[in-house]
């Protein structure tokens, strides 16, 4: 699987056109040619010259011993001759995916260009000299490596011109025009197959062009690089023309073969290499390829073990039956791309929650991630969850299922496009709703609620009723959800609970002495709703800047001993609503937040008044009193988990503020 890294250039033409003169040299192989070499560059008994053997971090050097005259004058600024080279080369990686720093033709005013540094300096520059303009030097870099900090390089596989620095002045990637189609087709420096080079400059034009093609057809009408430059400023009277390459971390020979003038005379190049190519393999070579084999055995066991882990779940036997109602964490961990923070939905104290696309049926979900302090009550608490994915309601946001993993709890549910509705009441909202738009939420979380409560085959106690847990759907049709919270019993039962759970505000009196959740202390929970809606404000506001404390129950109460309940209605509503409506929900929020818990409504009855099937009772009748509407004090009780909402919890849906 790993095959040796080869560079090999063939076929070294380079005619000098001067005045009344050709000036050309060609070679059928190297072992007697007129040729300067150095760095580790040396010949082979076949003919071969190899620029680098299979040493890292080295250079080699093959010039033309002779310079070559490009101009009549001494004159810097005089025209310099047309000229053109044409050379075949080959790169076989011992590393498929890898390749060493590539291989250029030069034209320089020194033979050996000393001071220049291998790896990405190709054996042309250095980090001091680089983009010297004292240089002097023209090259066309065949680069296998990407260097985008020093020289903006635009892929590990490509050609470039090259004036006195390694920032090319033209670069593409490799590949060839097609003459019958103009199509351009990819060619692959390091694919092991022999490709040819043109490289020609009109003296008259200015004009450089460089082609490239396979070696078995001939040379495309179409340059793949042009660039129109003078270089009379750059090349001088004399130059010397050859090629170097160099070696980074990857060992890489380099090798030259003889003029392609037929190409069965081209000298063959060597499978495994000569004699001390192979002895080197044995010593070396064996010994890297069992280091490295070693290493990516050892390496691909630590990823498995780490990828077991990432997605480890906990899975008992009591979980078996469960079935499908339990997704696989692998499967949220795409769905979500990795819980990353851009598909954050929310975040509260009792989690995170996250947008997701299941990858098997493209389903958007949201993903809440619950975390559990204790394992205590955890077989009880997934049942009752297994449980309410059962419950089918128009007005509840679906829960689809769960997933167990580390001491986390992850629930899935439907996606609801329109967020949350708190987000269109409180803080300027960008978009408010109307009043047939509110009460069309209020019903349908009324009934959602009904169906709870009275309607399912069992009791379910939601715990934590607000605005930022009603979703609205496509439609804007208000959905019930975040049943994190939520407890079963049987009908004629209260559930076995024993903290107080929920969000401050919200919380009936009843609860900080009990910590009992009934039916009522929902309904208590939904009267504060019903005045989140209809007065655009939140049940507690105390302690914030620029705001007098207020609690919105004790405000309404206040307003409407006044005689004047319109006076705390959101002045978003403007004056499209109607008063009898707005005036009904208001009452109906206080009856629902009395202190008694057995003179609140019940849902069934909440849904009546609602739909005017039965009147409103005379609030005078009730012994009302704004005592009796606070909020009780916390004190005494440690495991009380109560907290304003968050600011995030305040506009983003699907989050929930605290839990037990």
């Amino acid at each position: 699987m790993f095959s040796r890294l080869l560079v090999t250039l063939s076929f070294f033409l380079v005619k000098v056109i001067a005045a009344h003169e050709d000036l050309s040299f060609t070679y059928n192989g190297f072992s007697s040619a007129n040729l300067s070499l150095d760095g580790v560059a040396e010949f082979t008994p076949n003919g071969l010259l190899r620029l680098t053997d299979i040493d890292t971090q080295r250079k080699g050097h093959a010039f033309y011993s002779n310079p070559v005259t490009f101009k009549n004058s001494m004159n810097t600024a005089a025209a310099i001759f047309s000229f053109s080279t044409t050379f075949v080369f080959a790169i076989r990686s011992e590393y498929p995916t890898l390749s060493g720093h590539g291989i250029a033709f030069v034209i320089s005013p020194t033979r050996g260009l000393p001071g220049a540094s291998p790896n990405h300096y190709l054996g042309l520059f250095n980090e001091n000299n680089n983009g010297n303009e004292n240089n002097h030097v023209v090259a066309v870099e065949l680069d296998t490596i990407k260097s985008i900090d020093q020289f903006d390089d635009i892929n590990n596989n490509h050609v470039g011109i090259d004036i006195n620095g390694l920032k090319s002045e033209k670069v593409y990637t490799a590949g060839y025009y097609n003459d019958k189609n103009g199509e351009f087709k990819n060619l692959t420096l390091v694919s092991g197959k022999s490709m040819k080079v043109w490289v020609e400059y009109d003296g008259k034009k200015k004009q450089m062009n460089v082609t490239l093609a396979p070696s078995n057809i001939g040379k495309p009408r179409t340059p793949l690089l042009s660039l129109t430059r003078d270089l009379s400023s750059v090349v001088n009277n004399t130059m010397y023309v050859g090629f170097s390459a160099s070696t980074g971390s990857v060992p890489t020979s380099h090798y030259i073969l003889a003029q392609e003038l037929v190409l069965s005379q081209l000298p063959k190049l060597p499978r495994m290499g000569d004699k001390k190519d192979r002895s080197l393999i044995l010593t070396v070579g064996l010994t890297l390829i069992c280091v490295i084999i070693i290493s990516l055995a050892i390496s691909g066991i630590i990823y498995l073990i780490k990828r077991k882990r990432k997605f480890e779940e906990l899975v008992e036997d009591w979980e078996v039956d469960y079935g499908p109602q339990r997704y696989k964490y692998k499967d949220l961990y795409i769905a979500t791309k990795g819980f990353r923070d851009q598909q954050l939905l929310g975040a509260g104290g009792f989690g995170r929650v996250y947008k997701g696309i299941l990858p098997t049926s493209n389903i958007e979900i949201a993903v809440k991630r619950v975390s559990q302090d204790s394992e205590q009550g955890m077989r009880e608490f997934v049942s009752e969850i297994v449980c309410m994915r059962r419950l089918r309601h128009r007005n509840l946001v679906p829960l689809l299922g769960y997933c167990r993993r580390k001491g986390e709890l992850i629930l899935v549910y439907d996606y609801m496009s329109n967020g949350s509705l708190d987000k269109y009441l409180f803080d300027q909202p960008k978009t408010t709703l109307n009043w047939s738009q509110r009460l069309r939420i209020i019903k349908g979380v009324a009934s959602g609620l009904l169906y709870l409560h009275e309607e399912w085959e069992q009791v379910v106690i939601h715990r934590d009723v607000k605005a930022s847990n009603v979703l609205l759907d496509r439609e804007f049709n208000g959905r019930l959800g975040d049943f994190g919270l939520s407890r079963l019993c049987d009908h004629g039962r209260d559930p076995k609970t024993t903290h107080v759970v929920g969000t401050r505000g919200y919380l009936a009196p009843e609860l900080t002495r009990t910590g009992k959740a009934t039916a009522r202390t929902d309904v208590f929970a939904f009267g504060a709703f019903l005045l989140e809606v209809a007065c655009g404000r939140r049940p507690t506001e105390i302690g914030r800047p620029s705001m007098e404390d207020m609690i919105l129950v004790d405000h309404v109460y206040s307003c409407w001993k006044k005689g004047a309940v319109f006076a705390a209605s959101d002045p978003n509503l403007g004056s499209d609503f109607v008063a009898e409506e707005v005036e009904l929900v208001m009452k109906l929020g206080l009856m629902c937040s009395q202190a008694e818990p057995s003179v609140r409504p019940s849902m069934r009855q909440v849904v009546r008044y609602l739909e005017g099937d039965i009147p409103l009772p005379n609030l005078m009748s009730l012994r009302l009193c704004s005592g009796g509407l606070t909020f009780a004090s916390a004190e005494g009780f440690d495991d009380v988990a109560m907290s304003y909402p968050s600011s995030l919890d305040q506009t983003v849906p699907y989050a929930s503020s605290s839990v037990a």
